[in-house]
């Protein structure tokens, strides 16, 4: 399916050197305000108290939001859960103040609100399963970084694993420099969207080295910058169909899922633009670099195996 056809090549390459330019300068931003700035973790990272409330009625989450935040609490996390009636409330640690009287402080507030609300269930996620909880995280993104290298090589070959993996991190890298530069809450469903963008990423990598190899193939007489051209500019219709589709759900998450998909949503709006970028720009023009060629993807076949009325016999690249 494709909503239009674009008759001539696009000449992206001829422009990548410029791109990558300012794609290592934003990399390079997002590591400097990662490292000034730092992220800031959610209470599943940095530990707090977790509040589980119940009503008669169903909750007014925006309603019971106000209210806690009215108590001085920046960072905190209303949701329901099971039912529309219980509320699960997580709150930021602070000094020299404990779980019972934090919980204590919500629950006075809260039944200044609707006096018949009860507290089910508190606790305190301590620091100890915070830094758990970031370091199971930091091994699933190797986990799957590691993963997708070794998938690229064995279906492509190691130049398109390298440069397919560079345009991914670039991508995770320069999500988590727009939280540390503006202040965002980096929580646990940030980190797997950040998860989701990787394999979102790649996915678009993977459909223009698949029709790379095919040029390869079908293209003798064609020079590696045209293959690529090529390649890029005949996707561009399914890259408009299938990444504009999901921006169109990501988007409604961002404008009505709530405070609980924001950050959720925001990290994958940013994923998926710059995933398409990173593999147009970033992906096909390291792979260009490193040299890919016909033989790495297309074993050459002997000159008493082509056919004499082939215009492309004899040609190479």
């Amino acid at each position: 399916m494709e909503f239009f056809k674009i008759r001539k090549d696009i000449p992206f390459m001829r422009h990548a050197l410029i791109f990558n330019v300012i794609s290592f300068a934003t990399f390079v931003l997002a590591v400097f305000f990662l490292f000034s700035r730092g992220l800031h973790l959610s209470v599943e990272f940095t530990g707090g108290t977790v509040m589980e409330v119940g009503y008669t009625q169903a909750a007014d989450v925006g309603k019971v939001r106000d209210t806690v935040a009215g108590l001085g609490y920046a960072d905190v996390q209303v949701q329901t859960f099971g039912t529309a009636r219980d509320v699960m409330i997580r709150l930021p640690a602070q000094k020299g103040v404990s779980t019972a009287q934090q919980s204590e402080r919500v629950m006075t507030a809260l039944k200044a609100q609707d006096a018949q609300v009860e507290l089910r269930r508190t606790e305190f996620v301590g620091p100890q399963v915070g830094e758990e909880l970031a370091q199971d995280g930091l091994k699933a993104l190797a986990m799957v970084v590691v993963g997708i290298m070794i998938y690229l090589a064995f279906r492509f070959e190691w130049k398109y694993a390298v440069a397919a993996i560079i345009a991914n991190l670039h991508d995770v890298i320069i999500i988590l420099g727009f939280f540390a530069f503006f202040q965002w809450e980096f929580s646990l469903a940030v980190l797997a969207a950040v998860l989701a963008v990787l394999g979102y990423s790649v996915n678009e990598s993977v459909v223009i080295f698949d029709r790379i190899r095919e040029n390869f193939r079908r293209y003798r007489k064609m020079q590696t910058v045209e293959i690529i051209d090529n390649a890029i500019t005949s996707t561009i219709s399914r890259t408009i169909i299938t990444h504009g589709s999901t921006q169109i759900m990501v988007l409604s998450m961002l404008l009505f899922g709530g405070p609980t998909l924001h950050y959720f949503a925001l990290a994958l709006t940013i994923g998926i633009l710059f995933g398409i970028y990173s593999s147009v720009f970033v992906a096909a023009a390291i792979a260009m670099w490193l040299g890919i060629k016909r033989e790495d993807l297309v074993k050459p076949s002997s000159k008493k195996d082509e056919d004499p009325n082939d215009p492309n016999a004899g040609a190479t690249v």
